[in-house]
């Protein structure tokens, strides 16, 4: 049985007896008061930690208000005041971990990722050791589908390598001799021979781990506002209490004066509106982690987007398709090249062949099909030589081509978008322009959070020319781009340190940093990796980002209700002392005019499970 359930079956048990205690059902039938038992089972817990906090830590916290509140009920024979007490308390707790944080695993999970051995090439022949024992300088071979261990440059060989871990882009990138791979990717095709140049602690996927671990220090725990309070309220409540004492002579109404002068509805204030909040949020798709979580939320005046995932649909969709043979028009030969793509594994290819079945087109069958890694793939549709690449590989190729195609190739411009070069038979035939599309909620977002004034921006590991069109048709002005984990996680620490509250919206392991170094993060949940979601302060179960500002509403709405909970908790408790030091409540009727305050918390906490985004209601808000 887990701590919470365990609480709950306690206070559950206690309450029982609580009432029993009320009716008299038992008095004449057991030696004692049936109070005791929410004495015993939830007072005593609060009197032993607030002992341990006082003497091993000396930290006054609320708790020791309520510990001298209960041993002063118990001492002239309230047994009932002193067990509500207990009970309200041990109900605040359970209500506190149950929104408490939970435990950040995204440093394992990075960790996970990082390969345990490495291929050494040497003199005797390859040999695999474990990946601490990589040195700089040393020359490694990885095959297809492997992690690269460390960060290095390739000696020989093509390939294509999915960097989307760590850069956040959305096609693999294909790599050649002399080009840069870094630790955490993963080759998809072709095997390499690479130089180590980056081992250890200094590979970027080390750097993440170790930046990551730093960032977690940075996070504030989440702190009572009874607790913050604590000394004044403790000695405020002895001093009420004493001089009540000495001026009336009543020990009676002294006691009273402790029991009203707990902060229970004070404790409940935030947790029974966090739950609701949070509750309220769950219902439409946003799992948010904690209160701590929604009050960064709340105050956030600037949010940064990932592109790749977030704002795009993370994958490649064909937007154009060109011809520069009248003999193969556009719909023949987007066939062509689709039935030559069938066998691929490449995005690309994918989503060529995805376009020719949406259009409704047959896509035949190949043979001879045959992968070139980092070049594109050759293959024969109809009894046609079918080549479909990059333009480095048409240029090695050298495909006869007419004046008219090599003007349009000069003059295309397409920003942000992958281009397919395809051969036939010898001839250059066309092209085909694929990029990754703009989420159609992506506009009217932008622009809700523009009326919550709220700052977009987009921050994206791809390159300036993707990330300034979707910017574009985003709406969203400023832009950074090319950007590595630990630039992403730098820009969010300037914002941070400028006094501007920043929020990160990202998917991929990539934000993974920026997510936890933020003021708040934003995980995309269904297409997210697991470690940006473990990174996040709150979660999109279903990456429907038209409901991020109706999550930063919600947390407005949220700290609001804290707020005025607070302020009617301290109202009602300074009522209640004055009735107490009057004479006119005793110990009981003190203990259940405590227990009307703490019972009005928790109903106006629970009313934010009925509110709703509305426009009206977001500018009455403001």
């Amino acid at each position: 049985m887990t701590q919470v359930k365990r609480n709950v079956l306690l206070v559950s048990i206690s309450a029982v007896s609580l009432i029993l205690s009320l009716t008299g059902v038992f008095r004449e039938v057991l030696p004692f008061d049936v109070a005791w038992i929410a004495i015993l089972l939830c007072g005593v817990p609060i009197l032993f930690g607030c002992a341990g906090a006082l003497i091993r830590d000396h930290d006054i916290k609320a708790d020791l208000l309520v510990s001298i509140a209960l041993v002063a009920s118990v001492a002239i024979g309230e047994y009932f005041a002193a067990g509500e007490v207990a009970v309200i308390m041990a109900l605040g707790t359970i209500l506190e971990d149950t929104t408490a944080a939970r435990a950040q695993k995204s440093i394992e999970r990075l960790i996970e990722l990082t390969p345990v051995t490495a291929r050494i090439r040497t003199q005797d022949g390859d040999k695999v050791v474990p990946v601490e024992e990589v040195k700089a300088g040393d020359r490694l071979l990885v095959l297809a589908g492997e992690t690269i261990p460390v960060d290095g440059k390739i000696l020989s060989g093509y390939t294509t390598i999915d960097q989307s871990a760590m850069t956040g882009e959305s096609v693999p990138a294909d790599k050649e001799p002399g080009d840069s791979v870094i630790s955490g990717t993963v080759n998809q095709y072709g095997a390499f021979e690479m130089m180590a140049l980056k081992t250890g602690e200094d590979s970027s996927l080390q750097r993440m781990v170790r930046l990551s671990s730093e960032a977690d220090a940075d996070q504030a725990p989440v702190v009572r506002t009874a607790d913050r309070w604590a000394t004044w309220l403790v000695a405020a409540a002895m001093a009420a209490a004493v001089l009540t004492g000495l001026i009336t002579g009543d020990v009676s109404r002294a006691v009273t004066i402790l029991v009203v002068f707990c902060p229970c509805a004070f404790i409940l204030a935030t947790p029974t509106a966090v739950m609701a909040g949070m509750g309220n949020a769950a219902r439409c798709g946003i799992l948010v982690r904690s209160g701590e979580a929604l009050q960064k939320l709340a105050d956030v005046r600037a949010v940064a987007f990932d592109k790749t995932g977030t704002l795009t649909a993370g994958k490649p969709e064909m937007s154009t398709i060109k011809s520069f043979l009248p003999e193969y028009p556009e719909e023949e030969l987007l066939r062509l090249t689709a039935g030559a793509e069938l066998l691929s594994e490449h995005p690309l290819g994918k989503a060529i062949v995805r376009s020719c079945n949406a259009r409704g087109i047959q896509v035949p069958a190949s043979d001879e099909f045959q992968m070139h890694p980092g070049k594109g793939i050759s293959a024969a549709v109809e009894g046609q030589k079918i080549c479909a690449g990059s333009w480095k590989w048409m240029e090695e190729l050298q495909p006869a081509s007419s004046d008219s195609a090599e003007q349009m190739i000069r003059e295309s411009e397409h920003p942000g978008a992958s281009w397919i070069y395809i051969s036939i038979n010898g001839k250059l035939a066309g092209t085909a322009v694929l990029a990754d599309c703009l989420r159609e909620e992506a506009c009217s977002m932008v622009s809700a959070l523009a009326e919550e004034g709220i700052h977009s921006i987009l921050l994206t590991g791809d390159h300036s020319a993707a990330a300034e069109e979707i910017a574009r048709k985003a709406g969203i002005s400023e832009v950074h781009a090319e950007q590595l984990p630990e630039d992403k996680m730098q820009l969010i620490r300037t914002y941070s340190e400028q006094g501007k509250k920043i929020c990160m919206v990202g998917d991929g392991v990539n934000d993974a940093l920026a997510l936890r170094t933020a003021d708040a993060g934003i995980a995309m949940g269904g297409v997210g990796s697991d470690i940006a979601v473990e990174a996040a302060d709150a979660v999109l179960a279903g990456d429907c980002i038209e409901r991020i500002p109706y999550l930063f509403w919600m947390a407005k709405k949220t700290m609001k209700r804290i707020t005025a909970n607070i302020a009617f908790a301290m109202s009602w408790n300074t009522a209640a002392v004055v009735l107490s030091a009057m004479g006119i409540l005793n110990p009981v009727a003190a203990a259940l005019v405590h227990n009307v305050g703490s019972v009005f918390v928790v109903v106006s906490s629970a009313l934010l499970l009925t509110c709703r985004f509305q426009t009206a209601d977001r500018r009455k808000d403001k």
